[in-house]
C-alpha cells in the first residue's frame, strides 16, 4: 500500500529590514525569514484538494504585516509571534516552525558619537533562531550563531594522536586554532530576556575559546559549551560545530630562511570538522 509519510510546506527566504524611527536613535534590523507548516495535507498531495492549504505567497505576506506591527525587540520573540499567529488561525496545521536569520548591524561612531541613522553591517556573522509551535501552545526555541570566524595564535597544539601508514602530519604545541563558530542552544523556558541571553552566551564562548589551553579543537570545544552551560541557566543544552580553518606553515628554508611559526599559506579545502552536543 502506497501512502503519504511526513511532509512539510512554506514559504523560504522572506527578507524584511524593519527601521524604528520613533526614537532619537533609529534602530535598524535585517532579517531573513522562513515558514514552515505540517498538519492535516493529505488531501492537498493524493487528490490535488486545496482547501486546507494556506499558500505559501499569504505566509510572505504575513510576515510582513506582522513585522510592521509587532512590538518584538528580537528574531526569537518575533518568531514566537509569527508562530502564534499561523497556529491560532489555522486549526489544520498541527505544527508551525519559523526560523530566522537576523544579520547584525552597528551603529556609526562619528567623531565619538553615536550617529542616529548610520549603520555598518558586521562581518558575516548572523545570528539564528528557531520556533516550534504546536496545537496545545507546545513551544521550543532554539537559538545561535553562524560564521563567528575566530582565530587564536597561542596555547594551541595537536600531539599524541594516533598514527598509522597513513599519517604525515607533523605533531605541534604551537600552532594556529581557527575555526567559523556555528552554535545552537535550546532555551528551558519561552519568557526570556533572550537579547541579554543572547550576549552573554557569545562573550562565554569567545571568552573560552581565547583562554583555552588547546590539546585539540575537541578539547577547546567542550570547554567552550561547559563554560556556556556552568554560567548561564536559562540554557538547557548546547551544539557546536567548529570546522577547521587550517593555516600551513610555509617551508622558507629554499629562501635561505627560518620560519619561527610565523608565515602560512591559509586553505579551504579540505578541511577539519568538529560537532558536538553538550548537555546537563
Amino acid at each position: 500500500m502506497i501512502r503519504l509519510a511526513e511532509n512539510r510546506y512554506g514559504k523560504c527566504r522572506v527578507r524584511v529590514v524593519r527601521v524604528k524611527r520613533d526614537l532619537p536613535l533609529h534602530q535598524f534590523q535585517e532579517w531573513t525569514v522562513e515558514v514552515l507548516l505540517t498538519g492535516e495535507f493529505e488531501s492537498c498531495f493524493e487528490s490535488g484538494d486545496n482547501s486546507r492549504i494556506l499558500a505559501t505567497d499569504t505566509m510572505k505576506n504575513t510576515v510582513y504585516s506582522l513585522a510592521r506591527d509587532t512590538a518584538a525587540e528580537c528574531i526569537e520573540e518575533f518568531a514566537l509571534e509569527l508562530t502564534g499567529f499561523f497556529i491560532d488561525r489555522n486549526r489544520q496545521v498541527d505544527t508551525a516552525q519559523v526560523s530566522i536569520t537576523g544579520i547584525p548591524w552597528d551603529r556609526l561612531m562619528i567623531d565619538g558619537k553615536p550617529h542616529p541613522s548610520a549603520f555598518a553591517r558586521v562581518g558575516g556573522e548572523t545570528e539564528t533562531t528557531v520556533v516550534n509551535r504546536a496545537q496545545g501552545n507546545q513551544v521550543s526555541i532554539a537559538s545561535g550563531i553562524d560564521n563567528l570566524v575566530i582565530m587564536k595564535t597561542a596555547n594551541s597544539g595537536f600531539e599524541g594522536f594516533l598514527r598509522d601508514a597513513h599519517t604525515t602530519l607533523p605533531e605541534t604545541s604551537d600552532r594556529l586554532l581557527g575555526t567559523a563558530l556555528r552554535a545552537q542552544w535550546k532555551y528551558l523556558s519561552t519568557d526570556l530576556p533572550f537579547a541579554r541571553v543572547r550576549r552573554r552566551t557569545r562573550e562565554l564562548l569567545l571568552q573560552a575559546f581565547a583562554e583555552h589551553d588547546s590539546k585539540s579543537v575537541q578539547h577547546t570545544l567542550y570547554a567552550m559549551g561547559k563554560s556556556v552551560l556552568e554560567a548561564v541557566e536559562e540554557i538547557a543544552d548546547i551544539e557546536l560545530v567548529m570546522p577547521n580553518k587550517h593555516c600551513l606553515l610555509v617551508d622558507l628554508s629554499r629562501f635561505g630562511k627560518t620560519n619561527p611559526n610565523e608565515i602560512f599559506v591559509p586553505t579551504e579545502e579540505p578541511y577539519g570538522y568538529i560537532e558536538a552536543r553538550i548537555c546537563r
